[in-house]
């Protein structure tokens, strides 16, 4: 595996450097109040970014560990206002990044403007200083609708307020991450807004090609396993 990253001019992609880059996540159905503050302790053990977590498990004592929370999770069949409130109580209760998920049905028919209605909500319910990533499905929309549809639903996104754009959920059956996905995804947007790769990252090196296509976020589980991949230093 090589440790750079082409996509981010030869960043060298040490341990460090890579746990800086992840959310660390826990989103089963079955998940307990255990396994959350398990999970928000192996984060501050591993040093990463973020613990990535379902809004019922706030309040949460994260560290030092930014506070994420899904919303609309993980179907995205939820009505806007409820992916909003649910997302407000979410920064009430301490969340500091919120990663929602659009109507994917809604960007297979090409009804973009809905999918700007839906993250625009979610942003205005949540204010500008929270990050919002927003999870396209970018899997299925490869499957159903193709890569436009793909670019499309980014720079819509990017345009009602999206942080970031992130590929999936990591439940859907097309799949999660890939790299097709993510060279498109960051191709279509600005430098100023993040590509959130989750789904389906088990190694470091395919970890470390989501980076070279222009990942600057991954949404892992498996934390620990990718992160051993990379060198110290």
């Amino acid at each position: 595996m090589s440790d750079t990253a082409p996509g981010h001019s030869g960043l060298h992609l040490s341990r460090s450097v890579v746990a800086a880059m992840v959310d660390h996540t826990l989103l089963k159905p079955e998940a307990t109040r255990a396994d959350a503050e398990a999970t928000a302790a192996e984060a501050a053990d591993l040093g990463v970014l973020a613990v990535c977590l379902s809004p019922s498990m706030l309040p949460i004592d994260t560290g030092a560990q930014l506070r994420c929370v899904v919303a609309g999770f993980p179907s995205g069949k939820h009505h806007s206002l409820v992916k909003a409130s649910e997302a407000k109580l979410a920064v009430d209760s301490g969340a500091q990044e919120i990663d929602m998920v659009i109507d994917v049905g809604a960007a297979v028919d090409g009804k973009f403007d809905e999918v700007f209605a839906d993250v625009l909500t979610v942003r205005q319910a949540i204010g500008n200083d929270v990050t919002l990533k927003v999870i396209i499905e970018s899997a299925a929309l490869l499957v159903l609708a193709g890569p436009e549809t793909v670019t499309n639903v980014c720079k819509v996104a990017v345009k009602a307020g999206a942080s970031f754009v992130k590929t999936s959920t990591g439940f859907h059956p097309s799949g999660g991450a890939s790299v097709e996905a993510v060279t498109l995804m960051s191709a279509a947007v600005p430098t100023t807004v993040g590509v959130k790769a989750s789904g389906g990252i088990r190694t470091a090196e395919f970890a470390a090609e989501l980076i070279a296509a222009g990942a600057t976020r991954l949404g892992l589980s498996g934390s620990r396993a990718v992160l051993e991949g990379f060198p110290d230093a």
